[in-house]
Parts: structure tokens; C-alpha cells; sequence
């Protein structure tokens, strides 16, 4: 039973990628702002209902911007779930862009590509973040810099955070987790850590029962002084406490 959830979830997603992708190199770039985040937001849970993943929002994520979401990072889902809950703009690592059809499908999207190891490129990053949120944009980023196991946070990293001091934007606080809907407790099967792999990360989730992508959503708050390191401490103790509130 397992292999044929499997290969129907898989054929399902993989046209269904498919659609996503002629949206995108086809007319994405004809639609207004808010066409393009309807389109998204529809097809992000559109691909979770076909992963097997029910989505639970608590809390609501600002539609309009500007305002820098910030969240804990698990999986290879966690974008689709985030862009689930609402539209944004994520700022992702520049090896996501050279993936068959997911690049394109992110690079047309928005998303904001950047070289990690280059610091030049991250004062160019933050310059454009600036910039889309100055223009009233919703940008998002895993302030971890890499996935963590989903029990416990890894340190914030503060770079990206300036930008919402630079344009002077709120920064809004999100708590992923993924929970066994029979059991009621912290899913493993979506992890992306260590020595796990993507194929048996998206193994584990395509074959899992029942999952519930939980997002719980804090309220905006802006820095107040707070300098990038400060306000990244702070963010990442709340993102901790919205995990342990449930």
C-alpha cells in the first residue's frame, strides 16, 4: 500500500508540477502582484493536499507588506507550506536556482538568490531586500541558514535581519512543525538534516498517512532600537516560543 500512495502522489505531483511551471514560464510575468501571489498561494496547497499534508494555521501572516517573515527551517516543504499560509518572497541559497524545474518555478516566483559564502553578494541581496521591502513586499527567511531537526532551534543568524532595520519594516516571527496526526506528536518523516537525503526525506513524507504542517504565527514588531544581533536573539526565542506554546 505504501508504493502505491507513493506512485499515485508522485504522478500527481509531478503534473502538477508540471502546471506550475508552463503558469510560470508562460504568463507568470503578465499577472499583477497579487495575481501572482494568489497563483502561488493556490498551487503551494494544491501540492500539499497532494503530498498527503494538511495544512493548520494559528495566527494570521501579514498579506501585504513590507514586513520579513522569519521561521524555523525543517524540510524541503517548509516553502511550500509557508507560501501555503500566504504569498512572500523568499530568500534562498543560489544552488535552489540550478534545480531541474524547481529553479525555474523559483526564480519566477521571486525569489531572491544568494551565494552564502560570498560577502559581496550578500550586501547585494540585502540591497534588493531592502529595496522590495520599501516597495511594500512580503520577503521571507530561515534565519538558521541550514534545516535543524525540528525539536530544537539552531542560532539566528543576523545579517538579513538589517535589511528590515534598514527600511525600517516589521519583522513577523513563524513556527513551523510537523506533527502525526494520529499520535499528536513532532513528525520526523519531512526532516532534511545531517545525513538525511532529499530522496528519503520526500520518501518518508510521500508515504507517511497523515501529516499536519502546523504554522503558528506571531504578531509583527518592529526593531526599536534593537541592533540586527539583538533583535536575531530575540526572533529566534520567540520562534522557540511559539513552537513550545502548543
Amino acid at each position: 500500500m505504501r508504493l502505491v500512495r507513493l506512485g499515485y502522489r508522485l504522478l500527481r505531483a509531478f503534473f502538477h508540477t508540471l502546471a506550475g511551471f508552463w503558469i510560470i514560464r508562460s504568463r507568470f510575468h503578465r499577472l499583477s502582484v497579487e495575481e501572482q501571489g494568489q497563483h502561488v498561494n493556490i498551487w503551494a496547497r494544491k501540492m500539499l493536499a497532494i503530498s498527503g499534508v494538511e495544512l493548520v494555521l494559528k495566527g494570521e501572516p501579514l498579506a501585504t507588506g513590507p514586513v520579513l517573515l522569519v521561521a524555523n527551517h525543517i524540510s524541503w516543504l517548509d516553502i511550500l507550506v509557508m507560501h501555503s499560509a500566504g504569498y512572500c518572497r523568499f530568500v534562498s541559497k543560489a544552488d535552489v536556482k540550478r534545480w531541474p524545474l524547481v529553479g525555474t518555478m523559483a526564480a519566477g516566483a521571486g525569489t531572491l538568490f544568494i551565494e552564502r559564502e560570498s560577502r559581496r553578494d550578500a550586501h547585494r541581496v540585502l540591497h534588493h531586500m531592502v529595496a522590495n521591502l520599501h516597495d511594500g513586499q512580503v520577503l521571507a527567511v530561515f534565519p538558521e541558514g541550514t534545516t535543524s531537526d525540528g525539536l530544537s532551534l539552531l542560532p539566528f543568524h543576523a545579517n538579513l535581519i538589517q535589511a528590515a532595520i534598514t527600511a525600517n519594516a516589521p519583522v513577523q516571527a513563524m513556527a513551523l512543525r510537523f506533527i502525526d496526526r494520529r499520535t499528536g506528536l513532532v513528525s520526523q518523516a519531512p526532516s532534511f538534516v545531517g545525513d538525511d537525503t532529499l530522496l528519503g526525506s520526500m520518501w518518508r513524507t510521500l508515504t507517511a498517512r497523515a501529516l499536519i504542517a502546523q504554522v503558528t504565527v506571531g504578531a509583527p514588531e518592529l526593531a526599536r532600537g534593537r541592533d540586527r544581533r539583538t533583535w536575531a536573539g530575540d526572533l529566534q526565542r520567540e520562534v522557540q516560543r511559539l513552537r513550545d506554546a502548543e
